[in-house]
């Protein structure tokens, strides 16, 4: 049998739940798949997803630190960045960059400090 690692799902610290369903489902677009709290007035703990990424956000202290970078690869990076932009998200107006390195990008923040990269690779000019 040989290894093969999956998928990776990053667990980000959220404060404030109305905030980050406002930014991860109204804003970029995931969905919630479920939510999980030990008991009533305990912290909640939510997967959110979009196509082929997964999200684990969390109010528990200790899960994740706040100021997180993450990336995430997206195919339609341009239609991406126009999604969001016609969104007119009053938090947010990310541009569409160009890296040396051969990458599209479109870097988020959100309410809480965390940094979401998503990218796509471009064949380099010669």
């Amino acid at each position: 049998m040989s290894i093969k690692l999956g998928a990776s799902t990053p667990i980000l610290r959220m404060f404030d739940i109305q905030k980050a369903r406002e930014f991860y489902v109204d804003y970029l677009g995931y969905k919630v798949d479920w939510e999980h709290r030990f008991g009533p007035k305990f912290p909640l703990y939510m997967q959110v997803s979009r196509d082929g990424s997964r999200l684990h956000l969390s109010e528990h202290h200790g899960d994740g630190s706040p100021g997180q970078h993450l990336r995430i690869e997206v195919a339609g990076i341009e239609q991406f960045h126009a999604e969001l932009k016609s969104k007119e998200y009053g938090y947010m107006n990310p541009g569409l960059e160009t890296q040396e390195w051969g990458e599209r990008s479109v870097t988020v923040i959100d309410p809480f400090g965390n940094h979401l990269t998503y990218f796509e690779t471009i064949e380099k000019e010669k």
